[in-house]
């Protein structure tokens, strides 16, 4: 099998070929006229759900997985990290099986799955930090309840976000580090303090730093500072466009640095949904006319309505920064951050065959996606792809 375009890295046209699962060649070719860029697969460690579908829900099955893993497929998403939110304990066990159930059923749903994330429900129970987490399921963290999530997904968690201003929190960051778990900050209200000492703890991620906060903070002395000085801190951000400021994510970019950033969706079941208000839960929810989610009356957001293919056409426009420097971002550092090979999310032999076609130039609000391979197999191709 093969497959031709611009390479995203070197700005050459190339013939990537591949057996079964794994890139066997990659070729410089002639240049040929309208060629679409080719990159690596994108790698989105912060999925909630799409269209209708989300893996906190209490009816959550097969269907909703399929459903959101055809939509990850349509943006150039080759795998995603199910996000499952604040739920009751019983909920989160039983949304868990299904996963680690589906993906021991299925090949083709296994290798398009990267890890399971639990935000929350270890967080802070304030408005504003705890965004739109239902409060009556916040609570102080429990390395049993861990266990038991780990049990029930057979061992496929891979990313814990915490609060490290609940009672207990740094205790469960080391334990939950010592599992080979990553622990993510976020949906804090935490002192500068508490944030240095979770980050001795063992925590090495910031869970979409900027948001999930208060509206308001201490100037100088604050949680997002001491995340952002934080060198062991790899930060998740959504360049959306609405939950950070363009200002906002070209000084992220500047003080993390292109090594230590990666790009999250943080989309949710809204997203694709046209504009008005919708019951989520115990929560009303709106979908504003300008694409974003959050709660009526006010400036807190609900997640997020777009994909990748927005989000990197809008950090490229933010930060004046190219595809070379801007798709590792949601490619090899995600892959860093949840352990995966070092070939994964590049371009060569031996790396997973994952790859994604597409249109874009500068001013684009979002990448033209035109055919996407997940594990050696075509799952998308759009009309002109």
């Amino acid at each position: 099998m093969k497959i031709e375009g611009i390479s995203v890295f070197t700005g050459r046209p190339v013939t990537v070929r591949w057996e079964g699962q794994t890139i066997t060649e990659i070729a410089e070719i002639e240049s040929r006229d309208a060629l679409p860029y080719l990159s690596p697969g994108f790698l989105d460690m912060q999925v909630n759900g799409y269209n209708g579908s989300d893996y906190s829900l209490d009816d959550f099955g097969p269907d909703h997985l399929v459903n959101i893993i055809e939509s990850m497929a349509r943006s150039g998403t080759t795998q995603h990290v199910p996000t499952i939110v604040s739920s009751p304990q019983e909920r989160i066990l039983r949304n868990l099986r299904i996963l680690a159930e589906q993906m021991e059923r299925s090949l083709e749903i296994e290798s398009a799955i990267a890890g399971i994330h639990i935000e929350g429900p270890f967080i802070s129970s304030e408005d504003g930090p705890r965004g739109a987490h239902d409060p009556a399921y916040v609570r102080n963290p429990s390395f049993g309840d861990f266990q038991a999530w780990q049990e029930a997904a057979g061992g496929r968690i891979s990313i814990v976000t915490v609060g490290p201003e609940r009672e207990g929190a740094l205790d469960f960051i080391r334990r939950v580090k010592e599992q080979g778990v990553t622990v993510a900050i976020g949906h804090t209200g935490a002192e500068p303090q508490q944030i240095w000492k979770a980050v001795e703890a063992g925590a090495t991620l910031s869970t979409h730093l900027g948001n999930g906060s208060y509206t308001q903070i201490p100037r100088l002395k604050n949680y997002i500072w001491e995340q952002l000085a934080a060198d062991e801190l790899t930060a998740g951000i959504i360049s959306d466009g609405f939950h950070l400021p363009s200002s906002v994510v070209k000084v992220f970019t500047r003080a993390k640095g292109l090594d230590r950033l990666v790009l999250v969706s943080d989309v949710a079941l809204l997203g694709g949904f046209s504009p008005g208000v919708y019951k989520w839960g115990n929560l009303d929810v709106e979908v504003f006319d300008d694409g974003h989610l959050g709660l009526p009356g006010t400036t807190i957001l609900a997640g997020a309505a777009h994909l990748l293919d927005w989000d990197l056409a809008h950090y490229m426009e933010f930060t004046g920064l190219g595809l070379a420097e801007s798709i590792p971002l949601c490619s090899i550092n995600p892959a860093r951050v949840l352990g995966l090979p070092k070939s994964y999310g590049r371009l060569e032999e031996g790396a997973p065959a994952n790859l994604v076609t597409f249109r874009w130039q500068p001013g684009d609000e979002r990448l033209k996606i035109e055919s996407t391979i997940q594990s050696g197999r075509r799952v998308y191709a759009s009309k002109g792809g």
